[in-house]
């Protein structure tokens, strides 16, 4: 059995990032949507927050689990008993960046591969920073998220 580890903050989670699970999902036996606690990041969701909004998106999906962390990636994939990391990729700029994660991972953990994976063209300039700054600024982020996602990002703002 084949598991893969799709590891981000996901703060909060985007129609891309479901694009590239529903991809992995087809590819692989078993998905692990890792969600990092990411303190240094300071998310605007609880990490809390966006397990359960992902575990809510990927639902339709029944080889796909989520799961928070706070360690190493490389330990997380240990304790996954996983060795393949997938990444998104949406823009070339992107790739230095991922590049140099990959050959971090691989260089602490040999055995660890990573693949890139590309969103549809249509969610290929969705990124959470932007939805974030959408969403505390009143806009719609309906075409870019789940409804699920909106409603929470809806929530969480008219609450701050």
């Amino acid at each position: 059995m084949t598991t893969v580890v799709y590891p981000g903050t996901f703060d909060p989670i985007t129609n891309g990032h479901t694009d590239l699970v529903e991809r992995a999902s087809r590819i692989f036996d078993k998905v692990v949507l890792a969600i990092a606690a990411s303190p240094r990041k300071k998310p605007l969701l609880t990490l809390e927050q966006r397990v359960e909004l992902a575990e809510a998106v990927v639902a339709p999906y029944g080889n796909v689990v989520v799961c928070g962390f706070d360690s190493l990636l490389t330990d997380f994939l240990a304790e996954q008993q996983a060795r393949v990391i997938i990444r998104g990729l949406r823009a070339v700029s992107d790739f230095e960046y991922e590049l140099q994660l990959a050959n971090l991972n691989r260089a602490m953990s040999p055995d660890v591969e990573s693949i890139f994976l590309t969103p549809e063209e249509r969610n290929s300039y969705i990124s959470s920073t932007l939805v974030r700054e959408i969403s505390c600024l009143n806009g719609d982020v309906s075409k870019f998220v789940h409804p699920i996602v909106a409603q929470a990002l809806k929530e969480h703002f008219k609450n701050d």
